[in-house]
């Protein structure tokens, strides 16, 4: 093999190598690292951030962000249990579908409004979901009466902190059903993004917007539709965080943004757009879940673990910047 393609092998390959590092680097520091017990447990810290980065990874590759998704997760987080209270429901697998519902009409609500004026009212995406971001806090305040929705029956955590398979050593179960909930959306939309029209135009208007309006292809509406697929894995992601803890809290999702954005820049989704992959943003996920669970064990301070993520976007972003300076 060639020293080029070797060299060009590592730089496409980057991601899993230091995933590799990193995961032998805790093994070594921690003998708790890989213990099953604790494996499982880094499996359902990353599905909240799984979630969100699958629909981000759509925005980013338009050339596109959007930040206000923590608070769109407090939003559906409220509404879902609000509804549940309201309808007063009992029964495990109607709450199941209230949440599903509740997060999927909500956050594509959200999505739309937001796609609606990236697309339509020609605003920026930064300034547009920075605002949306504060906007959107305040209305889960407001529409909670500013605290938590509490008092839900037990069937609503189900989904955010139930189990499946329980055995003699794993009591509570093995398989969070959180993971299993965040694969099916993880796997729904990589398909729709790489085996679909609509996928393919997504890469196209990320590539050069106007390129794709001559080719025929309507770049508001794949703008718009975008920024729906967003705003449902936030909405998604949000009455999984409610269920996680059983109820509807205001603060829900805050920050979250931040570690979603850096989980899809860490999985090569150029923030110039263009080019990214659902899948990869997951190798992404995997390595902030790993560093925030590694270091927690390690007992460094959780402060410390936003400094080392910090740098690792920085990081992230040069290299991104690099490759596209070379590519060009």
């Amino acid at each position: 093999m060639k020293k080029a393609n070797i060299k060009q092998l590592a730089t496409d390959n980057i991601v899993i190598m230091v995933l590799i590092l990193l995961v032998i680097g805790f093994s070594i520091g921690n003998a708790t690292f890989l213990k099953p017990a604790n494996v499982i447990n880094l499996f359902g810290q990353m599905c909240l951030n799984a979630i969100l980065a699958t629909g981000l990874t759509y925005v980013i590759i338009l050339g596109g962000i959007d930040i206000s998704v923590g608070s769109a997760m407090a939003i559906t987080g409220i509404l879902a249990a609000q509804a549940v209270l309201a309808l007063d429901v009992k029964s495990t697998a109607l709450i199941i579908v209230i949440q599903i519902v509740v997060g999927i009409a909500g956050g594509a609500v959200i999505g739309l409004f937001i796609g609606w004026l990236v697309a339509y009212r020609r605003l920026v995406p930064m300034i547009c979901t920075l605002s949306l971001m504060q906007a959107f806090r305040g209305l889960a305040y407001i529409i909670s009466g500013g605290g938590p929705v509490y008092g839900l029956p037990n069937g609503f955590s189900l989904l955010g902190a139930g189990r499946l398979i329980k055995t003699e050593s794993f009591k509570m179960g093995i398989i969070p059903c959180i993971v299993i909930f965040t694969i099916i959306v993880v796997v729904f939309f990589h398909i729709v993004l790489t085996k679909t029209v609509f996928g393919r135009h997504v890469f196209a208007v990320g590539s050069n917007a106007s390129v794709a309006h001559m080719c025929g292809i309507d770049t508001k509406k794949v703008t718009l539709k975008s920024h729906t697929i967003c705003g449902i894995t936030a909405g998604l992601a949000g009455v999984i965080a409610a269920s996680k803890v059983n109820n509807g809290h205001p603060a829900s999702g805050d920050g979250y943004e931040m570690f979603a954005i850096a989980a899809t820049v860490l999985g090569g989704t150029s923030l110039s757009g263009g080019s990214g992959s659902v899948a990869r943003a997951m190798f992404g996920c995997a390595i902030i879940a790993i560093i925030n669970n590694g270091m927690t064990l390690m007992e460094i301070s959780a402060y410390w673990q936003k400094v080392v993520i910090g740098a690792i976007i920085i990081l992230a972003v040069m290299l991104d910047m690099a490759q596209k300076g070379k590519s060009e």
